[in-house]
């Protein structure tokens, strides 16, 4: 079985988070290796890792995605789930998410009161969000980026609790992180300068963000007409509502950090049990 973690030209081999699950499936008898998009590939599994730099060449990214057979996770989940105004599609459908207004270029936009986020509706690693409490600045700020963006009421939560990103493989929950704010004073890019650099921990997910997680995946997958379990790899980051409510923030389907790096083995093994399976057909 031959399986093949895709990366990107500047992180050829990932960010290290995924040391642990390449030795799982090396245990596993599994020939796996890491290969940057763009080029032939030839497995019986692609699985999308670290493709981060795919925000600036979006065209290219897909239409390669489009010549990869036995692709995980497959692409219609890919192009839906690249573009974040999935979250005023899951909310149509009675998801508690955080307010999100999409605003098309050259639109005028309708700022909340208060703290604000403004970030690129195609975007990874943070990259491009902002924020606000000026308008002029935002709009500046939008004028800036100069392409379809989200407006999100900014989450107080954030600053003391953070964020809470639940991992699941094969449409199972398998464990959970913690994200510091990620729009914090202080957090530089990294090296490669692909994403900001997080400020993460673990943690035990309470049972209403498990509940809400597993509605998110329910409702994405009607929304796409496939079962949960074809999500090879999932993370739904949720943040505290006002009323103390989880909220979800971002559902990651395509190219998601899944935190091996603050879990125990049992986590990389779930999922190279996961991709060993969906290489199989089983």
């Amino acid at each position: 079985m031959r399986v093949v973690l895709v990366s990107c030209d500047l992180l050829p081999e990932g960010d290290g988070d995924e040391e642990s699950l390449v030795a799982a499936l090396v245990r596993d008898g599994v020939d796996v290796t890491w290969q940057p998009w763009g080029g032939p590939v030839d497995a019986d599994l692609v699985v999308l890792r670290a493709t981060w730099d795919y925000t600036e060449h979006l065209d290219e990214f897909l239409a390669w995605c489009a010549t990869v057979p036995a692709l995980a996770n497959p692409l219609p989940v890919v192009r839906w789930n690249i573009d974040k105004s999935y979250m005023a599609e899951l909310a149509s459908r009675g998801v508690p998410v955080v307010p999100t207004a999409v605003v098309e270029p050259g639109q005028e936009p309708d700022f909340p009161d208060g703290e604000f986020v403004v970030k690129p509706a195609v975007g990874a690693g943070s990259r491009g969000a902002g924020r606000f409490t000026d308008h002029a600045a935002a709009r500046a700020h939008l004028e800036a980026i100069g392409v379809k963006a989200l407006v999100q009421p900014y989450q107080s939560s954030v600053d003391e609790n953070g964020e809470t990103a639940l991992v699941f493989f094969a449409g199972e929950y398998s464990h959970s992180f913690h994200k510091g704010p990620m729009l914090a004073q202080g957090l530089g890019e990294a090296e490669s300068g692909l994403y900001v650099e997080e400020r993460l921990g673990s943690i035990e997910p309470s049972p209403r963000q498990v509940d809400l997680a597993n509605q998110v995946l329910d409702v994405a997958a009607e929304l796409l007409s496939l079962r949960r379990s074809d999500f090879l790899y999932a993370r739904v980051d949720v943040v505290e509502g006002p009323d103390g409510a989880p909220l979800l923030l971002e559902l990651e389907l395509t190219e998601p950090s899944l935190g091996f790096r603050l879990t125990t083995g049992e986590a990389a093994e779930r999922f190279s049990k996961a991709i060993q399976a969906a290489a199989s057909g089983a």
